[in-house]
């Protein structure tokens, strides 16, 4: 059992309480379950990594990388916002932003979505089978389409 889970609902309802969160909660959607939603994309990609630093209603922050919803709009997915030294992606509604060069093993990538690599210049970024070949690499800075499936874990670096 994952007690974040619970955690994180009790967080962002003292965050909404106390008016901290820039999140407004709704009948259609709460923060609650937009907390929620985050961190079971973020346990479903990354199982077996350290538990998150932190958790609320926008974000969920690991060392290196953070999850948030991912951008609406067909613009938005066109053009992936991502800050220099990193790389996003958006896989499964889910926008995914490494920034610390190690191997991130991930599950359940499925689709199509769009990618930035805004590293330095010349920074190659992998990703693997589920044998830990390479499927294919991405040279910053590039931006694009990839198919996400079956990618089973990424190197940023």
């Amino acid at each position: 059992m994952n007690i974040l889970k619970p955690v994180t609902l009790l967080v962002a309802a003292a965050a909404l309480a106390v008016g901290g969160s820039t999140v407004a909660a709704t009948a259609a959607d709460p923060a609650g379950a937009r907390v929620t939603a985050l961190q079971q994309a973020a346990d479903q990609v990354l199982a077996g990594h350290p538990q998150p630093l932190d958790v609320t209603a926008d974000a969920v922050r690991y060392e290196g990388l953070t999850v948030t919803e991912a951008p609406a709009g067909r613009a938005a997915r066109q053009d992936l916002a991502c800050d220099y030294g990193h790389l996003c992606m958006v896989v499964g509604g889910t926008k995914f932003d490494f920034y610390t060069c190690q191997t991130w093993n991930v599950r359940n990538w499925t689709g199509d979505g769009p990618f930035t690599n805004n590293q330095t210049p010349g920074t190659v970024a992998r990703f693997f089978n589920q044998d830990g070949s390479v499927r294919w690499t991405s040279t910053a800075y590039q931006a694009g389409t990839a198919t996400w499936d079956p990618i089973w874990s990424v190197r940023p670096c």
